[in-house]
């Protein structure tokens, strides 16, 4: 984990009154400052996020087609083979 002596970057971000006193609330019953209580909280969220957004997921039917493809990939069409040669003279 990332110390906050190493936090150099700053975000910036606008909240309404209400919205302030709430974080700082919840922070102190934290025992955090709002700096710690916003990044304990919205870091696990962002990985989540990033880590969906790069896998996919496959069904069990998918997955051994994928399988099937990888042991045996069909032959070239002649327009991939046409569209191969013209990048390869690019």
């Amino acid at each position: 984990m990332t110390t906050a002596s190493a936090r150099r970057d700053r975000i910036e971000l606008r909240a309404t009154r209400e919205e302030k006193q709430l974080i700082s609330e919840a922070a102190a019953h934290e025992q955090l400052d709002v700096t710690r209580f916003i990044m304990r909280n919205v870091l696990p969220a962002a990985r989540s996020v990033v880590e969906r957004s790069e896998r996919i997921l496959l069904s069990a039917r998918d997955s051994r087609r994928v399988l099937q493809l990888l042991e045996k990939p069909p032959k070239p069409t002649a327009a991939l083979i046409a569209v191969a040669k013209r990048l390869a003279k690019a």
